[in-house]
């Protein structure tokens, strides 16, 4: 399966019936229990990368780019706490959702700027850029180009979230439990944390801060990578 053909599918998922459902995840509605586990889970790596962006105490001075924002979990409180965010996604759907969040919650004080775009395409540079449980949607052949893409566009700062290769994962994902029954999204791809750390540090940053996000159905590594 080449990289277009995943790109394509991912696409076609989130704006079709993954919409649905991914929007009901992220949101506050009544959802099963595995859908309720992950939206914990989701929701715990952005308040762990939240926390970690106020700790450091200039949060409102800061340009941002939220690759693959959903339907803004994480560019609406970017917003809220006065950081300039630019936000996108393939989605269309997501976009729109994105917006009309933003639209209710910040109303004529929305700054937020959407875009419906590839992570690839994303063009300008930025103090921070962010991109959480994306990686989970691109195969390993992909990823360095990708990492790469977005990197060059953090001047100082990277934020990641992603899946790990573990043996623990791996045969969870494989007996077919990683994303069971009707929760299941598109093909979900995990990656060897050395891997994703060796490309940072070849791009020229040094792993600042890691977290783990770890539930039932959901499992995500949160790394910090900072300019040397």
């Amino acid at each position: 399966m080449t990289a277009l053909d995943d790109k394509t599918i991912v696409k076609d998922y989130f704006n079709t019936k993954g919409f649905d459902r991914w929007r009901r995840i992220y949101g506050d509605g009544e959802v099963n229990k595995v859908q309720l586990d992950i939206r914990t889970g989701h929701q715990q790596t952005i308040d762990q990368v939240l926390a970690w962006l106020n700790a450091d105490g200039n949060l409102a001075q800061l340009t941002i780019c939220d690759a693959g924002c959903g339907v803004g979990s994480l560019s609406l409180p970017l917003a809220q706490a006065g950081a300039k965010v630019d936000a996108s996604d393939i989605s269309e759907k997501m976009v729109g959702e994105a917006i009309a969040r933003a639209e209710v919650a910040l109303g004529s004080a929305n700054t937020i700027n959407y875009e419906v775009q590839d992570l690839e395409k994303i063009t300008g540079s930025y103090h921070t850029v962010i991109c959480l449980d994306v990686l989970i949607h691109y195969p390993d052949a992909d990823i360095a180009q990708m990492l790469g893409q977005l990197s060059d566009r953090a001047e100082q700062r990277f934020i990641l979230s992603f899946a790990p290769k573990t043996f623990g994962l791996s045969l969870l994902k494989k007996v077919g439990e990683f994303f069971p029954g009707p929760s299941k999204t598109t093909r979900a791809y995990l990656h060897y944390e050395a891997e994703i750390i060796k490309i940072l540090m070849d791009k020229g940053f040094k792993i600042e801060r890691k977290g783990m996000t770890s539930t039932s159905f959901y499992f995500s590594r949160i790394i910090e990578a900072t300019r040397l």
